[in-house]
């Protein structure tokens, strides 16, 4: 397929933190033949000052994109500030619950507004143990959901975009985004995760289910023959006899992580921190804004302590403790590695089964006699999760938590075990390419996938876990590969995030793989918006 440039398009870009980075590339260059507009979701980084924080993302496009139309949620900010304080003077509920009711009817197509509530950390402290957010109450959550569909209708309304190109699916705007787009027949295009190497492929539901026409390509794979689909077999193959199967894409972050840290590194990681607070709240003067809202804005001092305390209980997990055991070699288990919590792939994917500790029961209660269940911490969670959590998770008879770094990949892991059990994370996916089944709860392209099912009952959890074994998927396997290679795009996620952020800072030039990688990134939203049309013609 020909991939056309953009010219004479309304083009919305939407935007947070360091996601919005690789984006500022894309908007400098179509600007040229298109209005462009970039919409700042996050409270804290259009709200501050210009500090570390937002100096390359929020302000880079306001200061050196003049000819990029900008929108941000500040005046909302204020305006919730503004009637959260006056129902404290007694001036009661700032909600309009006809207007709450209107919108339930009109933008509910993927989840209903106290699902979509569930996709940012500021409305589900309930959930997490990032105690620097507040708990929010009901009228809280409703005015925030409120002020935020009228802010996102309202630029719907004034600039009217061709197209809104995205580039991660968390926080709440971009679930309401995703339902407004629906409704108004607009692409709404952003990234989904395909698990397979550096591939990504367009969505246009922000990660909630499958597209239609990656459905489409799929069963178009399926019916191909094994000589067709050899390149993908041979991967296949080769996949199961590699040693180590850890996704390259994960490689140097704390996903990959299986040491423990040295007192001196958490020493100079805490003191960045400080300095990064200290610039943030001291030296350009926002201290005072976060003193406002505790909300919207969560104060640097619980923070910093929060992360001292992760990095500390971190390094304790690695070594030995009375929390986590080994394995114990031959014994028969079924196999479940925890999420990252709040994270929005399970949060966005997977809402209701956000309860991790309840899934443990449940999953526990499912086994046969004499399977045991083995719950593996992920390593970007060690530290984080109240101790209570593991405490109450190992009354239970038949679950061990097993040691985080006692294998250093997930190979060991899964096929030792008798199954996977996840949310919706990346090990289904290896154990169906080592041609076992898996049990997942959430919406992942890759569940596609022959011996990969997703439950929608936990009363279902007893035939599917007796169920568990090996299976002749090395087709579908091939199938789904293949799909992702004619539907997705190799960009390097994290690297770009990085190298966007150095150039733009002025530390770093623009090289050959930056080039390539935001070229393809290009392509991906050329590629999503023409895919788009021949679905909506």
């Amino acid at each position: 397929m020909e991939l056309m440039d953009f010219e004479n398009k309304r083009i919305l870009f939407v935007c947070r933190e360091t996601y919005s980075m690789p984006l500022w590339f894309l908007a400098d260059d179509w600007k040229k033949n298109n209005e462009v507009a970039a919409f700042f979701i996050m409270s804290t980084e259009c709200s501050y000052n210009k500090c570390y924080y937002n100096e390359n993302s929020y302000y880079k496009f306001k200061e050196e994109l003049p000819g990029v139309k900008l929108y941000d949620v500040r005046d909302i900010c204020e305006k919730y500030t503004e009637g959260l304080n006056d129902r404290k003077r007694g001036k009661g509920s700032p909600v309009d619950m006809t207007y709450i009711e209107a919108i339930e009817k009109e933008y509910t197509h993927f989840k209903n507004l106290n699902m979509q509530l569930m996709c940012s950390q500021e409305n589900t402290r309930h959930y997490h143990w990032r105690y620097y957010w507040s708990l929010t109450d009901y009228d809280e959550n409703m005015y925030w959901l409120e002020l935020n569909y009228k802010k996102i209708l309202s630029i719907f309304d004034e600039f009217k975009p061709d197209m809104i190109l995205d580039f991660d699916n968390a926080e709440l705007q971009r679930t309401i985004i995703n339902e407004v787009a629906f409704k108004k027949n607009i692409p709404y295009i952003t990234v989904e995760y395909s698990k397979f190497g550096y591939y990504k492929y367009p969505t246009f539901q922000n990660t909630i289910g499958i597209d239609d026409y990656v459905v489409k390509k799929y069963n178009e794979n399926l019916q191909k023959s094994g000589e067709e689909l050899k390149e993908m077999y041979d991967y296949i193959l080769d996949y199961r006899a590699k040693t180590t199967i850890m996704n390259k894409e994960f490689a140097g972050t704390v996903t990959s992580q299986y040491e423990r840290d040295s007192l001196i590194w958490i020493l100079r990681l805490m003191h960045g921190k400080w300095n990064y607070f200290w610039n943030m709240d001291i030296t350009n003067h926002n201290l005072k804004i976060k003193r406002t809202n505790k909300k919207l804005y969560a104060p640097s001092i619980p923070y910093f302590f929060h992360y001292l305390q992760v990095f500390l209980r971190r390094r304790k997990y690695m070594g030995k403790n009375k929390l986590f055991e080994a394995p114990v070699e031959g014994e028969d288990y079924v196999y479940m590695p925890l999420h990252l919590i709040p994270e929005s792939t399970v949060f966005v994917k997977a809402s209701y089964y956000v309860d991790e500790l309840n899934l443990i029961e449940q999953v526990s209660k499912s086994l046969p006699a004499g399977w045991k269940l083995y719950v593996k911490e992920h390593q970007a969670m060690l530290g984080e999760r109240g101790i209570d959590f593991y405490k109450k998770a190992k009354e239970l008879h038949n679950v061990r938590l097993v040691q985080v770094n006692h294998y250093h990949d997930p190979k060991p892991w899964i096929i030792k075990a008798k199954g996977v059990v996840t949310i919706v994370g990346t090990t289904a996916f290896e154990e169906a390419l080592m041609g076992r089944r898996s049990i997942i709860f959430g919406d992942v392209p890759f569940e596609l996938i022959d011996g990969i099912t997703k439950v929608k009952s936990f009363e279902e959890l007893p035939e599917l876990i007796k169920d568990f074994g090996e299976i002749d998927n090395i087709h579908s396997c091939a199938a789904y590969l293949q799909t992702i290679k004619d539907v997705g795009f190799e960009i390097d996620l994290f690297y770009l995030m990085a190298k966007a952020e150095k150039i733009l800072a002025g530390k770093e030039e623009r090289e050959e793989k930056f080039e390539k990688n935001i070229e393809e990134l290009k392509n991906f939203y050329r590629f999503g918006y023409q895919k788009w049309k021949e679905e909506h013609r």
